[in-house]
């Protein structure tokens, strides 16, 4: 198996990298330097609301919109003196106590203490308006709705995160091997972390020598006191500290020892990867390589058509059937079809096989289109039970891959399966498309006929006007075509029975569901009248 890493920054307003394993693209991140990505930054802010009814805090951290911190996102530093009869202040050395804290969500559990398996207090009782906080972005901000804010810090290095508010060693979730966990906890243990601030090791760290590990170490404590320093200093609102840009960060999180080359199209990106790699991966330096083709990259190796398809609502599967995505508000549902695949005369094993396939596919397709939220998975029918639990695991295996943590339901009797999966980011959708600004993100606007009448029926209204003379309305000109052929008598009845001049005007590139009235008295001046909120929406 060949895998490959390709990078595609020539062009300065993007940045996209690719993940492709024996030519099939299974990962995918976009990211549009135009627009300020703050997840993972640390910031010093000012509470400048307090919501007691969804116990969060909204906070000032210096970008121009505030960000959301719940209740469940406040570490015990925070609020200790409320159960411990400590003084409420904000305290820099905090690092130094000796109490476990909560992880922030998605980092490793190890068992609270008593202190912390008691309820928090009120959101209002461990903030005022005012207040100073350490927080750290962990989502995207999307639509009208702020970025989430937590104050559980980590900080990754290549084989070790640190996290201030952890107080202790741990090993990665995703490291299941009870063998393994016991290893790396005892190799971390050994390289003697200063009393007061948490480290993980990561999946990285599997089989990395002790003086790798001690690298990473001492790197991320330098960086943490420099962040203490900051925090010092600064007043808040300010930014303490700002995650890596995307090439590093992705070689840092994503880059494995599986990956045989890593290709850049772009010189000074180049450089930057290999001066970073001679510091983590000093033995990988030579899998960097630059791309200096004719072809730009994604074109050489096909990424361009792969993505062109991602946003396609139907999607084949490979020896028959079919999925199809649709993205919704609220939710993304996935249906999953047989189409002609007929491989066998049992139906309960055609069912089983496109399942099986199916479940496969869901798993690249969320992936590779940043899906988040509740996705809800169509899967045909079947009656046999082995075959409804094989269905299961399948789908199960498939997201293991996925960095983004999910949580998959059993199978329903209808052969549904509802997940949720991390979102951390828009998806690529929202991030590449806006919504059309003819149907409003629908894909539908009101035929030619429709709109007609409803014209009619406005003209009887502003028609009806005592000081209006003259009517003339805006419509696209298929509407126009059918007022001025199918409705021409019952406009004229209505200029005989107003005394008004009606004019329907056509515009060939308006939006089909465009729609303005312009009425004038005797003296030519304009007459506004009131239109209905639809209406509105289309002026």
């Amino acid at each position: 198996m060949t895998n490959e890493m390709l990078m595609n920054v020539l062009q300065p307003e993007e940045s996209r990298i690719a993940i492709v394993e024996d030519g099939v693209l299974e990962e995918l991140y976009v990211e549009r330097n135009s627009l300020e990505n703050y997840v993972g930054n640390i910031y010093k802010g000012r509470v400048v609301n307090l919501e007691p009814s969804i116990q969060a805090a909204f906070v000032d951290f210096g970008v121009g919109r505030n960000g959301f911190l719940h209740v469940s996102d406040v570490e015990y530093q925070y609020y200790k003196h409320l159960v411990d009869g400590k003084p409420d202040e904000f305290d820099d050395d905090d690092e130094d106590e000796e109490e476990e804290r909560p992880p922030r969500r998605g980092a490793p559990r190890g068992r609270a203490n008593e202190r912390n398996a008691r309820s928090k207090p009120p959101i209002q009782e461990i903030f005022k308006r005012g207040s100073e906080v350490l927080v750290q972005v962990i989502k995207e901000g999307i639509g009208s709705k702020g970025p989430t804010l937590s104050t559980y810090i980590s900080i990754p290095g290549r084989y070790l995160v640190l996290m201030p508010g952890l107080q202790r060693v741990g090993v990665s979730r995703k490291i299941a091997d009870d063998v393994t966990r016991r290893k790396l906890r005892q190799a971390l243990t050994e390289l003697n972390p200063p009393p007061g601030l948490g480290f993980i090791i990561r999946t990285a760290g599997i089989d990395r020598s002790q003086k790798d590990l001690q690298r990473d170490l001492n790197y991320l404590l330098r960086l943490w006191s420099l962040i203490v320093g900051r925090i010092k200093k600064f007043p808040a609102p300010v930014d303490i500290y700002e995650e890596s840009d995307m090439i590093i960060r992705t070689i840092r999180d994503i880059y494995t020892g599986d990956i045989d080359s890593i290709l850049i199209d772009e010189p000074r990106a180049y450089e930057r990867a290999r001066e970073f790699m001679k510091i983590v991966l000093p033995r990988h330096v030579d899998r960097i390589q630059l791309f200096d083709g004719r072809e730009p990259l994604f074109n050489k190796y096909g990424i361009e058509d792969e993505i062109a398809r991602i946003q396609n609502r139907h999607v084949p599967l490979k020896g028959g059937g079919s999925i199809v995505i649709d993205q919704t508000e609220a939710l993304v549902a996935i249906d999953v079809n047989s189409g002609n695949y007929r491989a066998d005369e049992n139906a309960e094993e055609n069912a089983y096989q496109v399942n099986l396939r199916a479940a496969e596919e869901i798993s690249r397709q969320i992936r590779l289109r940043d899906l988040g939220g509740v996705i809800v998975n169509d899967f045909i029918d079947m009656r046999d039970e082995r075959h409804r639990r094989g269905v299961e695991r399948a789908l199960m295996n498939a997201v293991r891959r996925d960095r983004a943590r999910t949580k998959i339901m059993r199978i329903s009797p209808f052969g549904l399966i509802e997940m949720t999966r991390q979102r951390i980011r828009p998806s690529l959708r929202r991030s590449v498309y806006e919504d059309c600004p003819c149907c409003h993100g629908t894909g539908q606007v009101k035929t030619g006929e429709s709109m007609a009448i409803e014209v009619m029926r406005l003209l009887m209204t502003h028609s009806n006007h005592p000081d209006v003379v003259k009517v003339n309305v805006e419509v696209h000109d298929r509407v126009a075509a059918f007022l001025n052929n199918r409705k021409r008598r019952d406009i004229m009845q209505l200029e005989e029975s107003y005394d008004v001049t009606i004019s329907i005007n056509a515009l060939p590139n308006a939006a089909p569901e465009h729609l303005k009235f312009h009425c004038t008295n005797e003296l030519g001046n304009e007459i506004k009248i009131p239109m209905r909120e639809d209406s509105k929406s289309r002026r």
